[in-house]
């Protein structure tokens, strides 16, 4: 709870203070949050992918993290202009897979180039899928009505882990904290995986129990409450942009 305070208070802050000149610029300029949001990620492709593979991993951070704050303006446009878009947090969820994916890529084309570690392109990539799946199963299981908060590794830890470290390794010449920044990753990833597939299936496992039990009292009768989800065909629950929040 503090720490989710603390993040609160510092997001607020930046939307609030720091991002609000350029929130009231856009709408000025008649720029729609999702511009913003695509002009963002395009911002933190183009510095994962063109600077990373090149080994400028400082200016790589620094290029990425400028559009990083894309996430704060856009969420803030839209309560500013009092939007509320199911298509714009389709876009914006979409899209963040490009940026996130973008930075381990970008990462992998590093230690096969001037990085040169067959194992750290490896564990970038994992990092990669295993961050995929985090946000993925928290997704799916609360478009399925259940509960897949919880782990060690949500997103915004993974970005800010990865671009702080790997960014004061690159100042003070130290790979090795890029290095601890992706086993660090790799762990608390699958740690948080396990998490919520765990979880999930308690649930699951709970519903069709109860599901089971129903149809043996009154044969006929559908146990599935009004509206939920059906299970093979349900989609991902888009992102929530008012709130900013990500998994």
């Amino acid at each position: 709870m503090l720490q989710t305070s603390v993040l609160d208070r510092f997001k607020d802050f930046w939307q609030g203070v720091v991002l609000l000149p350029f929130v009231r610029l856009f709408i000025r300029l008649g720029i729609s949050p999702d511009t913003v949001t695509f002009v963002g990620t395009v911002g933190v492709c183009t510095g994962a992918l063109v600077f990373f593979p090149q080994g400028e991993l400082l200016t790589g951070v620094l290029f990425i993290t400028a559009f990083v704050f894309s996430d704060l303006i856009d969420g803030k446009m839209a309560r500013e202009l009092g939007r509320s878009s199911t298509f714009g947090s389709f876009w914006d969820s979409t899209l963040d897979r490009f940026g996130d994916g973008a930075i381990f890529v970008g990462l992998a084309l590093y230690f096969a180039g001037p990085g040169d570690s067959y194992l750290y392109l490896c564990l970038s990539l994992y990092c990669l899928v295993t961050g995929s799946v985090t946000s993925y199963a928290r997704a799916k299981a609360e478009s399925l009505g259940l509960d897949a908060r919880g782990g060690l590794a949500e997103r915004a830890d993974r970005l800010v882990l990865v671009l702080v470290l790997t960014g004061v390794g690159a100042i003070i010449d130290l790979v090795l904290l890029t290095y601890v920044a992706l086993w660090v990753l790799a762990v608390a990833s699958t740690i948080t995986v396990y998490v919520r597939v765990s979880k999930v299936h308690r649930q699951a496992v709970e519903r069709d129990a109860t599901r089971d039990a129903v149809r043996d009292v009154a044969p006929g009768v559908d146990p599935t409450p009004a509206g939920a989800p059906d299970a093979d065909g349900a989609d991902p629950a888009p992102y929530d942009r008012e709130h900013g929040r990500h998994v």
